[in-house]
């Protein structure tokens, strides 16, 4: 899809110069595409950039995968074979063309229902960064979606939550929660039809499949006159969050063009899955957003994983646009509800009466400065020469701490307002 324009600073100097990149990989290794803003590209080079596009699409459009999806289920169970290689459900057709691959055998119909299991996932940090949601975390989010009412539930990047609502339908016939999966990973496309999986970039708002994938995700928001959907997204935790902010606005603007009165003055409900230490920038972006304590774990990251303590555990949480009292939390899992700040906090988040507020984000007691008038980390102590709190073993030579940009304080490049970045 379409790149995104960056500015390339140096120190001291005001302005940058503005390039474009792509939009989804942060690795030149990954994808070489660069271009200067004031470039121009030549007809030579940019035939080249058209034939490499060509010869790096998938082997199958969506509508041809869905028909083999329709052939492979008719098979008979000894017939079902999946390429590991290839990451490609396979036809005994094409069994000769695998030959030297390690494949699966027997692929039953559970195992086509749970793809995200079935599929390697895509772990570069700085492409896909492809986690996925432990059966706690996935089982707790559809629960609470159950419970607040919710029937519609637009999966932005979260396959495992998806296959989940997908596999209970299926299965249980009072069941009636739909999700939609906006998802740039086109693998899964061999899975899902049209209308339950769009190949997206939420880096770009980018429908791969044109109007027609557009016009699917305007559909399923405008059912029952966009009542009782929410929008949950689990973006790579690398990804800039301007653009994944823009991009998420765009989603909840076309929820707004429902015909349902109101809508003007509400906004799409949302959860934003992403770590604590992104609050500041996401409030930046959406000031009506509060985060929750629940610990969002994953089955494929060392880190991210439930029940370590102290600093060991998931930093990933839940913020969201829906009012804080109304995410009611587990409590065998230490949660409990703060009648001051009306909303469920985790069992070692100790209320301030000085902030009047249950200050701590990882989990553990934070305690209060006097000096700094906030609360701080466990292990930070006041150091009087840095004139703030910070961990007892650290240096005071940076004495001065400015934007790399225009040298001012009170703010870093990223959010500097000599730059101009879309």
């Amino acid at each position: 899809g379409p790149a995104l324009l960056f500015v390339k600073t140096s120190p001291g100097k005001e302005e940058g110069r503005r390039f474009y990149a792509c939009s989804a990989c942060r690795d030149r290794k990954d994808c070489n595409f660069f271009q200067w803003e004031d470039e121009k590209v030549s007809e030579r080079r940019l035939a080249a950039r058209e034939e490499y596009n060509r010869n790096h699409q998938p082997s199958f459009t969506h509508e041809q995968n869905v028909d083999r999806y329709k052939n492979f289920m008719r098979l008979p169970l000894s017939k079902r074979r999946f390429c590991q290689e290839c990451q490609q459900l396979l036809l005994p057709a094409e069994w000769e063309k695998h030959l030297d691959h390690q494949f699966l055998c027997d692929i039953s119909t559970a195992q086509l229902q749970s793809p995200s299991q079935l599929l390697c996932p895509l772990e570069n940090k700085k492409t896909n960064a492809q986690y996925l949601f432990a059966d706690r975390s996935c089982q707790f989010l559809l629960n609470l979606l159950v419970d607040l009412g919710f029937r519609r539930v637009l999966s932005v990047g979260t396959p495992r939550l998806h296959e989940m609502i997908q596999s209970k339908a299926s299965q249980e016939k009072d069941f009636r929660v739909r999700s939609l999966l906006l998802d740039i990973d086109f693998r899964y496309s061999q899975f899902y039809t049209e209308d339950e999986f769009c190949h997206y970039n939420m880096f770009n708002h980018y429908f791969f499949g044109g109007e027609a994938a557009r016009e699917t995700c305007r559909k399923f928001l405008y059912e029952e006159n966009g009542e009782r959907v929410i929008m949950i997204t689990d973006p790579p935790f690398g990804g800039l969050v301007e653009a994944l902010a823009s991009s998420f606005k765009k989603l909840m603007a076309m929820w707004k063009e429902t015909e349902k009165e109101g809508h003007d003055n509400k906004e799409m409900p949302m959860f934003w899955i992403f770590p604590y230490f992104f609050e500041s920038r996401i409030l930046d972006f959406f000031p009506s957003f509060s985060m929750m304590d629940y610990q969002v774990d994953y089955d494929n990251h060392a880190l991210y994983k439930h029940g370590k303590t102290g600093r060991r555990q998931s930093p990933v949480r839940i913020f969201t646009n829906l009012t804080p009292s109304m995410i009611v939390l587990p409590e065998e899992e230490g949660y409990r509800f703060c009648t001051i700040c009306q909303r469920y906090v985790s069992s070692g988040n100790q209320h301030c009466q000085i902030c009047n507020s249950c200050t701590s984000k990882d989990g553990r007691r934070w305690k209060h400065c006097v000096l700094c008038k906030k609360c701080v980390k466990p292990s930070w102590f006041h150091c009087n020469n840095c004139n703030c709190c910070t961990l007892q073993k650290h240096s005071c030579e940076k004495t001065y701490v400015g934007c790399f940009v225009c040298g001012k304080a009170g703010h870093k490049r990223s959010t500097c307002p000599s730059l101009s970045c879309t």
